[in-house]
């Protein structure tokens, strides 16, 4: 019959001896021997390069033998507003949630826990946003990415941070981290570049009850955040709509003719009506403008035969305009030749060299004398 249990611990263990299932004592490399008069003996062994130390009695066994554990274990406890940062030789590895416990082995690595209070203070300095915030894989990454909301604010813009639906604070340009624990944090994104908005395809009918179909564009600035922030939910919409508005209230006052001799016109009066109520919430029209304004297809037939009329009409007062101005010049020019034989003359010569310019043979009849004075006339 065997009295004696021998157990050997390796330089990697610490071995956990229990008496009658009671802790007796741990141990240290190397081989030890122990009667078993005075009850079973078990053991547990533990590999201390782990350096976390799991046991599902961890707290009790330390509680009710801390002389015998303390000088081996070293536990960590975090309180429900506090977050904790676990470093092993000087490097990160995890970050602890609030409520965390957590037991190493001493005397293996350096390790250290640094606490946060996030009460009060949830934003995350730049530095430890840089280890953090910019996908250092580090112990459990899942752990990491549940505690940190990362953000990034790009140039020409700014960040709205809303704390459990509340608004907190504006966000400049630059890379952010918050704590997530115990509170819901969302940043919202507010572009501060002009902006291009689009009404398109709108039917509207003229004060002379003729459809038309009208696109509008326009552009805008946020000059308030806040204000677009809190009394708006959706301000793009909200710029649509109120352009949309302010178009059929001014197509719908005017005729038909009146639309389409001045468009400007159009353009200013939408302008006016919206530019003031926008700036009621931060926003800044800077421009708007008709781009097209299509005519059904009837009335765009008609408009084009007006069109063809009026063109027909002006074409034929020009006409009339210069056949009058010509017979005036040739009246004055036969009063001037009238009284004038060398002018007279001149007339016939400019008549014979546009004749002969026209023929290719010519037969004369008495001479030079002949052409000069028997073949051009002007008058008897």
């Amino acid at each position: 019959m065997i009295f004696w249990k021998t157990i050997d611990v390796g330089d990697n263990q610490r071995a956990f001896v229990y008496r009658r299932e009671r802790f007796e004592c741990i141990l240290d490399p190397g081989r030890y021997r122990f009667n078993t008069l005075r009850g079973s003996i078990s053991v547990e062994f533990y590999d201390i390069t782990e350096v976390l130390f799991s046991h599902k009695q961890a707290k009790l066994l330390l509680k009710t033998y801390p002389e015998k554990l303390g000088p081996y274990l070293e536990r960590f406890e975090l309180s429900d507003t506090e977050v904790g940062l676990l470093y092993r030789d000087k490097i990160l590895v995890d970050v602890l949630a609030p409520g965390s416990d957590l037991i190493v082995w001493r005397h293996v690595e350096d390790v250290r826990l640094d606490v946060i209070d996030i009460r009060d203070e949830f934003v995350i300095s730049e530095k430890l946003v840089s280890l953090l915030g910019r996908g250092v894989k580090i112990g459990r990454s899942r752990e990491v990415t549940n505690a940190i909301q990362y953000s990034e604010v790009p140039d020409e813009h700014a960040g709205l941070l809303f704390v459990n639906g509340k608004l907190d604070r504006l966000l400049e340009p630059g890379s952010y981290g918050f704590w997530k624990y115990n509170r819901a944090i969302t940043v919202k994104l507010v572009d501060l570049r002009l902006q291009v908005i689009e009404v398109s395809g709108q039917e509207i009918l003229t004060r002379d009850r003729v459809s038309l179909r009208i696109n509008l564009s326009g552009s805008y600035r946020i000059t308030d955040v806040k204000s677009v922030a809190l009394k708006l939910n959706d301000y793009a919409n909200f710029i649509y709509r109120e352009l949309q508005l302010r178009l059929r209230e001014a197509v719908g006052t005017k005729t038909l003719d009146e639309l389409l001799e001045d468009k400007d016109l159009l353009n200013e009066v939408i302008s006016e009506g919206a530019r003031e109520k926008l700036a009621e919430y931060g926003i800044q029209l800077h421009s708007v403008g008709i781009k097209d304004i299509i005519l059904p297809g009837d009335m765009k037939e008609i408009l084009n035969q007006v069109v063809e009329a009026q063109k027909e009409a002006e074409a034929n007062l020009i006409r009339r305009r210069e056949e009058t101005q010509a017979m005036r010049s040739l009246h004055n020019t036969a009063k001037v030749m009238e009284n004038n034989p060398v002018l007279m003359r001149l007339k016939e010569l400019e008549a014979l060299e546009r004749v002969t310019q026209r023929i290719t043979n010519l037969s004369v009849y008495g001479g030079l004398d002949g052409v000069m004075k028997e073949l051009v006339k002007l008058r008897d």
